[in-house]
């Protein structure tokens, strides 16, 4: 059933079901429309007045406990990756995807929507024990601005990892170009070597790098005629993905040739970094787009 959690001059904002499970806040504004599910504190889409939709979404999407979602901005924290620290098992990429976020705040002016989503808890995994609390900063406007201040609780100092794993949704990956990759140092996670980036990089899979960049990104479609620029905060690293067509072909939550309609360009922390007892630490990034 729906629920209006704002209606004024300015914006209406809703909660109304994703499934028969999870539920999605619905964002209607002068400056754009959005989707946030509950489930992952994840944005799902996101687009701008008079713009093509920015996020990419899989139409063979996993809407179930204890999977991700396949696209918009799934959170990968409190570890991104795998976690070298496991003794078993443990899934990629953290908790924060697969937990059900709740709402804090709702707010709308002429100039944005704001929604303030909260995951928190203590021995939430034995890989991450610790008393946490997150709190994740949504302002949709003419550009999405996305924060996560983590909060460590406890008495020890605590370390993470993490990801703003966002999907862009683009003409063609061979029609993007990220020009602002050309000279940084990156990480080669398919042949295991550093590198340096001499030439234009190809945006066409199969690609996984790390770049070790804070620098602000863009992304050039020649084909959606626009370029989006994406500027981080508290980050260190720019992932760059794109699973190709052979893997593409053995995931089944990528609808048919959809690795063609998406590139990850995420900013992130890729090393472990302290968050240190008592204190906050925020990782954020503003994705803007403007027709070239």
């Amino acid at each position: 059933m729906k629920q209006v959690l704002l209606k004024n001059e300015h914006a209406s904002v809703s909660v109304e079901p994703l499934n028969s499970e999870f539920e999605k806040i619905t964002i209607s504004h002068r400056h754009c429309e959005a989707e946030i599910s509950l489930y992952g504190g994840q944005v799902l889409r996101f687009k701008p007045t008079g713009q093509q939709a920015l996020l990419w979404l899989s139409d063979s999407a996993t809407y179930q406990k204890e999977k991700a979602i396949r696209g918009g901005i799934p959170l990968c924290w409190p570890w991104f990756g795998a976690n070298d620290k496991q003794v078993e098992p443990a899934g990629n990429h953290g908790f924060a995807r697969q937990s059900q976020w709740t709402i804090d705040k709702v707010s709308a002016d002429e100039q944005a929507t704001t929604i303030i989503l909260v995951l928190e808890g203590e021995q939430y995994h034995s890989l991450w024990p610790h008393a946490f609390k997150v709190v994740q900063t949504l302002v949709f406007g003419q550009s999405l601005k996305q924060s996560l201040a983590m909060s460590n609780l406890s008495t020890d100092n605590a370390q993470y990892s993490g990801a703003l794993h966002t999907y862009f949704k683009v003409s063609h990956p061979s029609n993007v170009v990220i020009d602002t990759l050309t000279g940084v140092n990156f990480d080669d996670k398919l042949t295991g070597l550093a590198n340096t980036q001499i030439n234009r990089v190809s945006c066409v899979g199969p690609i996984d790098r790390e770049y070790h960049s804070a620098d602000v990104m863009t992304l050039v479609d020649s084909d959606y005629d626009h370029t989006i620029t994406i500027t981080s905060s508290g980050c260190q690293q720019w992932v760059l993905w794109n699973p190709g067509s052979e893997l593409a072909a053995t995931m089944a939550d990528i609808h048919d040739q959809g690795e063609h309609e998406y590139v990850c360009l995420e900013a992130a922390n890729t090393h472990w970094q302290t968050i240190t007892a008592g204190t906050t630490v925020t990782m954020s990034q503003e994705i803007a787009v403007q027709r070239n």
